[in-house]
Protein backbone atom coordinates (compact mmCIF):
# COMPACT_ATOMS: atom_id res chain seq x y z
CA UNK A 1 0.00 0.00 0.00
CA UNK A 2 1.31 3.50 -0.97
CA UNK A 3 2.20 5.66 2.29
CA UNK A 4 1.37 9.23 2.20
CA UNK A 5 4.82 10.18 1.26
CA UNK A 6 4.28 7.99 -1.89
CA UNK A 7 1.26 10.35 -2.70
CA UNK A 8 2.43 13.52 -2.12
CA UNK A 9 3.68 15.60 -5.13
CA UNK A 10 2.62 13.63 -7.40
CA UNK A 11 0.83 15.30 -10.13
CA UNK A 12 2.50 18.71 -9.12
CA UNK A 13 4.19 20.74 -12.19
CA UNK A 14 7.71 20.80 -12.29
CA UNK A 15 9.54 23.60 -11.16
CA UNK A 16 12.46 23.23 -13.30
CA UNK A 17 11.50 26.93 -14.15
CA UNK A 18 8.11 28.26 -11.68
CA UNK A 19 5.65 29.61 -13.86
CA UNK A 20 4.94 33.23 -12.90
CA UNK A 21 1.07 33.96 -11.74
CA UNK A 22 -1.26 36.74 -12.26
CA UNK A 23 -4.53 36.94 -11.13
CA UNK A 24 -6.89 40.10 -11.64
CA UNK A 25 -9.69 40.79 -9.16
CA UNK A 26 -9.42 40.10 -5.31
CA UNK A 27 -12.44 38.47 -4.10
CA UNK A 28 -13.16 35.03 -3.17
CA UNK A 29 -12.21 32.92 -6.32
CA UNK A 30 -8.89 35.03 -6.53
CA UNK A 31 -7.97 33.77 -2.88
CA UNK A 32 -9.58 30.01 -4.73
CA UNK A 33 -7.31 30.52 -7.63
CA UNK A 34 -4.01 31.50 -5.50
CA UNK A 35 -4.22 28.64 -3.30
CA UNK A 36 -4.42 26.17 -6.83
CA UNK A 37 -1.70 28.01 -8.35
CA UNK A 38 0.53 27.53 -5.40
CA UNK A 39 -0.07 23.54 -4.63
CA UNK A 40 0.62 23.02 -8.56
CA UNK A 41 3.46 24.57 -7.66
CA UNK A 42 3.66 28.09 -9.57
CA UNK A 43 5.06 31.70 -8.53
CA UNK A 44 2.18 34.26 -7.23
CA UNK A 45 3.89 36.96 -9.06
CA UNK A 46 1.08 39.83 -9.25
CA UNK A 47 -2.49 40.65 -8.38
CA UNK A 48 -4.38 43.73 -9.08
CA UNK A 49 -8.06 44.92 -8.06
CA UNK A 50 -10.60 47.26 -8.38
CA UNK A 51 -8.15 49.81 -7.02
CA UNK A 52 -4.86 49.70 -6.10
CA UNK A 53 -4.95 50.08 -2.64
CA UNK A 54 -7.06 47.25 -2.87
CA UNK A 55 -4.38 45.19 -4.91
CA UNK A 56 -2.25 46.22 -2.08
CA UNK A 57 -4.32 44.95 0.54
CA UNK A 58 -5.01 41.83 -1.74
CA UNK A 59 -1.32 40.84 -2.62
CA UNK A 60 -0.42 41.29 1.26
CA UNK A 61 -3.46 38.75 2.02
CA UNK A 62 -2.75 36.38 -0.56
CA UNK A 63 0.91 36.10 -0.58
CA UNK A 64 1.52 38.49 -3.95
CA UNK A 65 4.82 39.92 -4.36
CA UNK A 66 3.38 42.77 -5.76
CA UNK A 67 0.22 44.77 -6.89
CA UNK A 68 -0.39 45.97 -9.93
CA UNK A 69 -2.25 49.44 -10.72
CA UNK A 70 -5.07 47.64 -12.44
CA UNK A 71 -5.72 44.22 -15.03
CA UNK A 72 -4.04 46.15 -18.20
CA UNK A 73 -1.26 46.87 -16.43
CA UNK A 74 -1.07 43.26 -15.09
CA UNK A 75 -1.53 41.75 -18.65
CA UNK A 76 1.30 44.13 -19.76
CA UNK A 77 3.95 42.97 -17.40
CA UNK A 78 6.38 40.63 -19.38
CA UNK A 79 7.32 38.50 -16.48
CA UNK A 80 4.21 37.05 -16.04
CA UNK A 81 3.22 33.85 -17.91
CA UNK A 82 -0.23 33.03 -17.20
CA UNK A 83 -3.51 35.75 -16.27
CA UNK A 84 -6.11 34.25 -14.29
CA UNK A 85 -9.38 36.55 -14.48
CA UNK A 86 -11.47 36.69 -11.51
CA UNK A 87 -13.35 39.34 -11.87
CA UNK A 88 -17.26 41.21 -12.92
CA UNK A 89 -18.55 39.12 -15.99
CA UNK A 90 -19.09 41.92 -18.12
CA UNK A 91 -14.87 42.55 -18.10
CA UNK A 92 -14.23 38.45 -18.45
CA UNK A 93 -14.27 38.94 -22.29
CA UNK A 94 -12.12 42.56 -23.14
CA UNK A 95 -9.59 41.11 -20.39
CA UNK A 96 -8.92 37.41 -21.61
CA UNK A 97 -8.75 39.32 -24.95
CA UNK A 98 -6.03 41.48 -23.95
CA UNK A 99 -4.36 38.67 -22.61
CA UNK A 100 -4.39 36.53 -25.45
CA UNK A 101 -2.96 39.44 -27.72
CA UNK A 102 -0.17 40.02 -25.27
CA UNK A 103 0.71 36.21 -25.83
CA UNK A 104 -0.38 34.91 -21.94
CA UNK A 105 -1.77 32.16 -21.51
CA UNK A 106 -5.32 32.28 -19.70
CA UNK A 107 -7.16 30.92 -17.32
CA UNK A 108 -11.17 32.94 -16.90
CA UNK A 109 -13.44 32.15 -15.02
CA UNK A 110 -17.25 31.49 -16.14
CA UNK A 111 -19.00 32.61 -18.56
CA UNK A 112 -16.12 33.74 -20.92
CA UNK A 113 -18.23 36.61 -22.31
CA UNK A 114 -21.79 38.30 -21.67
CA UNK A 115 -22.37 37.84 -25.01
CA UNK A 116 -22.21 34.01 -26.93
CA UNK A 117 -20.71 35.84 -29.95
CA UNK A 118 -17.47 37.37 -27.64
CA UNK A 119 -17.07 33.69 -26.07
CA UNK A 120 -16.62 32.14 -29.51
CA UNK A 121 -14.44 34.59 -31.03
CA UNK A 122 -12.13 34.13 -27.67
CA UNK A 123 -12.41 30.87 -28.26
CA UNK A 124 -11.11 30.97 -31.77
CA UNK A 125 -8.41 33.78 -31.26
CA UNK A 126 -7.14 31.51 -28.35
CA UNK A 127 -6.21 28.88 -30.74
CA UNK A 128 -5.21 31.03 -33.57
CA UNK A 129 -2.44 32.74 -30.90
CA UNK A 130 -1.76 28.90 -29.62
CA UNK A 131 -2.15 30.08 -26.03
CA UNK A 132 -3.10 27.78 -23.84
CA UNK A 133 -6.99 28.87 -22.58
CA UNK A 134 -8.93 27.53 -19.78
CA UNK A 135 -12.38 27.77 -17.75
CA UNK A 136 -12.68 26.22 -14.31
CA UNK A 137 -15.45 23.51 -15.01
CA UNK A 138 -13.54 22.07 -11.60
CA UNK A 139 -16.11 19.82 -11.15
CA UNK A 140 -15.09 17.48 -13.58
CA UNK A 141 -11.87 17.38 -11.69
CA UNK A 142 -13.43 15.23 -8.67
CA UNK A 143 -12.33 11.43 -9.39
CA UNK A 144 -15.87 10.21 -9.21
CA UNK A 145 -17.16 12.57 -11.99
CA UNK A 146 -13.92 11.22 -13.64
CA UNK A 147 -14.97 7.21 -13.01
CA UNK A 148 -19.23 7.95 -13.93
CA UNK A 149 -17.64 9.27 -17.55
CA UNK A 150 -15.19 6.14 -17.71
CA UNK A 151 -18.19 3.52 -16.62
CA UNK A 152 -20.69 4.95 -19.07
CA UNK A 153 -17.89 5.39 -22.01
CA UNK A 154 -17.67 1.85 -21.37
CA UNK A 155 -21.09 0.79 -21.34
CA UNK A 156 -22.02 0.52 -18.00
CA UNK A 157 -24.80 1.64 -17.86
CA UNK A 158 -26.22 0.49 -20.84
CA UNK A 159 -27.77 3.24 -23.14
CA UNK A 160 -28.30 6.38 -21.59
CA UNK A 161 -31.55 7.13 -21.54
CA UNK A 162 -32.72 9.74 -18.86
CA UNK A 163 -31.18 12.44 -17.02
CA UNK A 164 -31.90 14.00 -14.01
CA UNK A 165 -29.73 16.98 -12.45
CA UNK A 166 -30.27 20.02 -9.84
CA UNK A 167 -27.71 22.88 -8.72
CA UNK A 168 -29.47 24.70 -5.78
CA UNK A 169 -28.10 27.26 -3.46
CA UNK A 170 -29.52 29.95 -0.78
CA UNK A 171 -27.35 32.51 -0.71
CA UNK A 172 -30.01 34.66 -2.86
CA UNK A 173 -32.60 33.76 -0.64
CA UNK A 174 -33.97 36.90 0.64
CA UNK A 175 -34.54 40.24 -0.92
CA UNK A 176 -32.08 41.51 1.37
CA UNK A 177 -29.61 39.97 -0.26
CA UNK A 178 -27.93 41.25 -3.32
CA UNK A 179 -24.93 41.27 -5.22
CA UNK A 180 -23.48 42.62 -8.31
CA UNK A 181 -24.19 39.75 -10.32
CA UNK A 182 -28.22 40.63 -10.31
CA UNK A 183 -27.72 43.53 -12.42
CA UNK A 184 -27.17 42.29 -15.97
CA UNK A 185 -25.08 45.63 -16.67
CA UNK A 186 -22.70 43.98 -14.97
CA UNK A 187 -23.55 40.44 -14.46
CA UNK A 188 -24.76 39.45 -18.11
CA UNK A 189 -28.33 38.70 -19.21
CA UNK A 190 -28.20 35.32 -16.98
CA UNK A 191 -27.64 35.33 -13.67
CA UNK A 192 -28.28 31.54 -12.30
CA UNK A 193 -28.10 30.02 -15.30
CA UNK A 194 -24.97 31.03 -16.43
CA UNK A 195 -23.07 31.18 -12.86
CA UNK A 196 -23.90 27.45 -11.38
CA UNK A 197 -26.43 26.11 -13.97
CA UNK A 198 -23.15 26.21 -16.61
CA UNK A 199 -21.54 23.63 -14.72
CA UNK A 200 -24.17 21.41 -14.43
CA UNK A 201 -24.68 21.28 -18.25
CA UNK A 202 -20.91 21.43 -18.48
CA UNK A 203 -20.65 17.76 -16.46
CA UNK A 204 -23.66 16.46 -18.46
CA UNK A 205 -21.96 16.43 -21.92
CA UNK A 206 -18.58 15.86 -20.04
CA UNK A 207 -19.78 12.68 -18.52
CA UNK A 208 -22.33 11.11 -21.15
CA UNK A 209 -20.18 12.47 -24.05
CA UNK A 210 -23.25 13.41 -25.97
CA UNK A 211 -24.54 16.95 -26.48
CA UNK A 212 -27.77 18.93 -25.91
CA UNK A 213 -29.64 19.38 -29.09
CA UNK A 214 -32.83 21.02 -28.18
CA UNK A 215 -34.25 22.29 -24.96
CA UNK A 216 -37.35 24.26 -23.20
CA UNK A 217 -36.72 26.12 -20.60
CA UNK A 218 -38.77 28.56 -17.88
CA UNK A 219 -37.10 31.21 -15.18
CA UNK A 220 -38.34 33.39 -12.96
CA UNK A 221 -37.14 36.22 -10.95
CA UNK A 222 -38.70 35.99 -7.39
CA UNK A 223 -38.07 39.06 -5.92
CA UNK A 224 -37.90 41.50 -8.44
CA UNK A 225 -35.96 44.15 -6.27
CA UNK A 226 -33.05 43.68 -3.99
CA UNK A 227 -31.90 46.54 -1.31
CA UNK A 228 -34.11 48.99 -3.37
CA UNK A 229 -33.22 48.13 -6.67
CA UNK A 230 -34.59 46.51 -9.89
CA UNK A 231 -33.54 42.85 -10.72
CA UNK A 232 -32.59 42.15 -14.23
CA UNK A 233 -31.57 38.65 -13.62
CA UNK A 234 -33.30 35.02 -13.29
CA UNK A 235 -33.25 33.74 -9.77
CA UNK A 236 -34.13 30.02 -10.82
CA UNK A 237 -34.51 28.24 -14.39
CA UNK A 238 -36.01 24.53 -15.41
CA UNK A 239 -35.15 23.12 -18.07
CA UNK A 240 -36.28 19.92 -20.60
CA UNK A 241 -33.95 18.92 -22.64
CA UNK A 242 -32.75 16.75 -25.00
CA UNK A 243 -29.74 14.68 -26.17
CA UNK A 244 -28.36 14.55 -29.66
CA UNK A 245 -28.56 10.39 -28.77
CA UNK A 246 -31.74 10.44 -28.22
CA UNK A 247 -32.02 10.68 -23.81
CA UNK A 248 -33.97 13.15 -22.56
CA UNK A 249 -33.72 15.08 -19.02
CA UNK A 250 -34.59 17.53 -16.84
CA UNK A 251 -32.34 20.36 -14.64
CA UNK A 252 -33.42 23.11 -12.10
CA UNK A 253 -31.20 25.54 -11.06
CA UNK A 254 -31.89 27.55 -8.21
CA UNK A 255 -30.38 30.67 -5.89
CA UNK A 256 -33.27 31.05 -4.00
CA UNK A 257 -33.41 27.02 -2.66
CA UNK A 258 -33.54 27.13 1.27
CA UNK A 259 -31.46 25.11 2.85
CA UNK A 260 -28.94 24.41 0.08
CA UNK A 261 -25.92 25.78 0.17
CA UNK A 262 -24.12 24.15 -3.37
CA UNK A 263 -25.88 21.62 -3.68
CA UNK A 264 -25.31 20.36 -7.50
CA UNK A 265 -26.15 16.41 -8.64
CA UNK A 266 -26.39 14.52 -11.36
CA UNK A 267 -28.00 11.06 -11.85
CA UNK A 268 -27.64 9.40 -15.14
CA UNK A 269 -30.21 6.38 -16.19
CA UNK A 270 -29.36 3.77 -18.41
CA UNK A 271 -31.06 0.94 -19.69
CA UNK A 272 -29.02 -1.23 -17.43
CA UNK A 273 -27.85 0.95 -14.53
CA UNK A 274 -27.92 4.37 -13.19
CA UNK A 275 -25.31 6.53 -11.81
CA UNK A 276 -25.72 9.33 -9.22
CA UNK A 277 -22.86 12.10 -7.94
CA UNK A 278 -23.02 14.82 -5.36
CA UNK A 279 -20.98 17.62 -5.21
CA UNK A 280 -21.54 17.42 -1.18
CA UNK A 281 -20.78 14.38 -1.21
CA UNK A 282 -18.16 14.01 -3.84
CA UNK A 283 -16.31 10.61 -2.05
CA UNK A 284 -19.16 8.42 -3.29
CA UNK A 285 -20.96 7.06 -6.14
CA UNK A 286 -24.11 5.52 -5.87
CA UNK A 287 -24.71 2.77 -8.41
CA UNK A 288 -28.43 1.85 -8.90
CA UNK A 289 -29.04 -1.57 -10.32
CA UNK A 290 -32.20 -3.49 -10.21
CA UNK A 291 -31.62 -5.82 -7.91
CA UNK A 292 -29.74 -2.85 -5.50
CA UNK A 293 -27.65 0.73 -5.18
CA UNK A 294 -23.96 0.20 -4.56
CA UNK A 295 -22.06 3.07 -2.67
CA UNK A 296 -18.49 3.27 -4.61
CA UNK A 297 -16.24 4.96 -2.63
CA UNK A 298 -13.07 6.28 -3.51
CA UNK A 299 -10.58 3.92 -3.63
CA UNK A 300 -7.50 4.26 -6.11
CA UNK A 301 -7.58 0.22 -6.29
CA UNK A 302 -11.03 0.01 -7.45
CA UNK A 303 -10.93 3.33 -9.69
CA UNK A 304 -10.52 3.69 -13.35
CA UNK A 305 -6.95 5.30 -14.69
CA UNK A 306 -8.12 9.05 -14.87
CA UNK A 307 -10.15 9.15 -11.47
CA UNK A 308 -6.99 7.41 -9.78
CA UNK A 309 -4.72 10.18 -11.42
CA UNK A 310 -6.77 12.78 -9.44
CA UNK A 311 -6.74 10.93 -6.40
CA UNK A 312 -3.98 12.75 -4.89
CA UNK A 313 -4.24 11.49 -1.10
CA UNK A 314 -5.18 7.63 -0.36
CA UNK A 315 -8.89 6.68 0.62
CA UNK A 316 -9.78 7.77 3.97
CA UNK A 317 -8.66 11.08 3.58
CA UNK A 318 -11.10 13.31 2.21
CA UNK A 319 -11.11 15.12 -1.02
CA UNK A 320 -13.47 18.54 -2.08
CA UNK A 321 -13.88 21.47 -4.15
CA UNK A 322 -10.42 23.20 -3.47
CA UNK A 323 -9.07 19.81 -4.27
CA UNK A 324 -10.78 19.42 -7.43
CA UNK A 325 -10.07 23.35 -8.67
CA UNK A 326 -6.27 22.14 -7.64
CA UNK A 327 -6.99 19.40 -9.93
CA UNK A 328 -8.07 22.21 -12.97
CA UNK A 329 -4.81 24.17 -12.30
CA UNK A 330 -2.46 21.78 -11.98
CA UNK A 331 -3.63 20.37 -15.48
CA UNK A 332 -3.77 23.56 -16.92
CA UNK A 333 -0.26 24.34 -16.13
CA UNK A 334 0.37 21.45 -17.33
CA UNK A 335 -1.13 21.61 -20.36
CA UNK A 336 1.26 24.99 -20.63
CA UNK A 337 4.73 23.10 -20.10
CA UNK A 338 3.98 19.46 -22.07
CA UNK A 339 1.05 17.90 -23.47
CA UNK A 340 -2.62 18.71 -22.39
CA UNK A 341 -4.19 16.42 -19.73
CA UNK A 342 -7.58 14.79 -21.37
CA UNK A 343 -10.48 16.83 -19.82
CA UNK A 344 -9.34 20.19 -19.37
CA UNK A 345 -12.01 22.63 -20.46
CA UNK A 346 -10.56 25.26 -22.77
CA UNK A 347 -12.25 28.79 -23.99
CA UNK A 348 -14.49 25.75 -26.61
CA UNK A 349 -16.16 24.40 -23.38
CA UNK A 350 -16.72 28.49 -21.68
CA UNK A 351 -18.19 29.02 -25.44
CA UNK A 352 -20.37 26.45 -25.56
CA UNK A 353 -21.58 27.40 -21.88
CA UNK A 354 -22.69 30.49 -23.10
CA UNK A 355 -24.55 28.84 -26.03
CA UNK A 356 -26.33 27.13 -24.00
CA UNK A 357 -27.60 29.86 -21.85
CA UNK A 358 -28.60 32.19 -24.76
CA UNK A 359 -30.91 28.84 -25.68
CA UNK A 360 -32.55 28.78 -21.81
CA UNK A 361 -33.19 32.57 -21.79
CA UNK A 362 -34.17 32.70 -25.49
CA UNK A 363 -36.95 29.32 -25.00
CA UNK A 364 -38.12 30.79 -21.91
CA UNK A 365 -38.29 34.38 -23.16
CA UNK A 366 -40.15 32.74 -26.08
CA UNK A 367 -42.32 29.99 -24.59
CA UNK A 368 -41.01 27.05 -27.05
CA UNK A 369 -38.29 24.52 -27.64
CA UNK A 370 -34.96 25.66 -28.98
CA UNK A 371 -32.66 24.05 -31.00
CA UNK A 372 -28.82 23.81 -29.88
CA UNK A 373 -26.01 23.61 -32.62
CA UNK A 374 -23.69 21.05 -31.90
CA UNK A 375 -20.42 22.52 -29.89
CA UNK A 376 -17.89 23.44 -32.43
CA UNK A 377 -15.94 27.10 -32.48
CA UNK A 378 -18.15 29.60 -34.34
CA UNK A 379 -16.13 32.51 -36.36
CA UNK A 380 -16.95 36.16 -35.37
CA UNK A 381 -15.94 39.14 -36.64
CA UNK A 382 -16.34 40.79 -32.88
CA UNK A 383 -13.10 42.14 -31.69
CA UNK A 384 -12.00 43.32 -28.31
CA UNK A 385 -12.85 47.06 -27.69
CA UNK A 386 -11.07 48.83 -24.69
CA UNK A 387 -13.85 50.89 -23.61
CA UNK A 388 -15.55 48.25 -22.67
CA UNK A 389 -13.53 48.39 -19.72
CA UNK A 390 -14.34 51.88 -19.04
CA UNK A 391 -17.21 51.93 -17.19
CA UNK A 392 -16.48 48.44 -15.12
CA UNK A 393 -14.59 47.67 -11.84
CA UNK A 394 -13.66 44.21 -10.68
CA UNK A 395 -13.43 43.28 -7.24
Amino acid sequence: MLCYADWKGSNVVGDARKLQIGIIGGGFMAAVHSRAATTAGAELAKIASSTPVKGEAAAKELGFRSAASDGLALIADPSIDVVHICTPNATHQPLAWAAIQAGKHVVCEKPLATDSALAGSLALEAAARGVVAAVPFVYRFHPMVREARARISAGGVGAVSTIIGHYLQDWLLTPGDNNWRVNSSSGGRSRAFADIGSHLVDLIEFVTGDYIQSLCAVTSTVHPMRSGQAVTTEDLAAVLFRLAGGATGTLLVSQVAAGHKNDLRLEIFGTEASIQFSQEQPEILQIGRRDGTEVLVRDSAVLGLDAARLSIVPPGHPMGYQDAFNGFVRDTYQAIQGPKPDGLPTFNDGARANQITDAVLDSAHHQRWVDVAPPAPTRSAVRFHPELLKEEKYA
